[in-house]
């Protein structure tokens, strides 16, 4: 299992590197220590959320969808995209694996960018635990959800 999981670590790094093809345009490139540590990091969450893995992960997948933002600089590049994978990891498991990583990743990038403008304790806290409340209940998907916040006012999020 060693030797597979190795294979996995190294395929992920090579995933995370060439996403400086596209993310140079928006000032961000991570070297190849800084993409050793992101491994790291999933596969730490991995094992702390009990979630296994049999392929390089998502971790290129949260770059390309967060690279283009406002609120990711190079100088919080790589704690941002960590506490990304953090979250993801969590709330995978909260959602009881109902939502596709690329949707909850697009979901993720998208509430960032807008109703949280950038902060991780927003999404976290508040619009990724109102979408894992709302599927435990039998609400429907993302979509539904994101109909429903756009109509809202933040201070009546206590609905949901």
């Amino acid at each position: 299992m060693n030797i597979h999981s190795s294979l996995i670590s190294k395929q992920a790094m090579q995933e995370i590197i060439q996403c400086n093809d596209f993310t140079t345009k928006y000032g961000l490139s991570l070297t190849e220590q800084q993409a050793m540590e992101l491994v790291k990091t999933r596969n730490q969450v991995l094992s702390s959320n009990g979630r296994v893995e049999f392929s390089g992960g998502i971790i290129h997948k949260i770059i390309q969808e967060f690279c283009d933002s406002p609120y990711i600089t190079k100088d919080n590049y790589v704690s941002t995209i960590q506490e990304l994978i953090e979250i993801f990891y969590y709330y995978k498991n909260e959602t009881e694996d109902l939502v596709s990583d690329d949707d909850l990743i697009y979901f993720m990038g998208n509430a960032f960018n807008q109703k949280c403008q950038g902060s991780l304790e927003l999404l976290s806290g508040r619009e990724l635990d109102k979408i894992a409340t709302n599927l435990r209940y039998g609400k429907n998907t993302l979509d539904d959800e994101e109909a429903d916040c756009e109509n809202e006012d933040d201070d009546n999020y206590e609905e949901y």
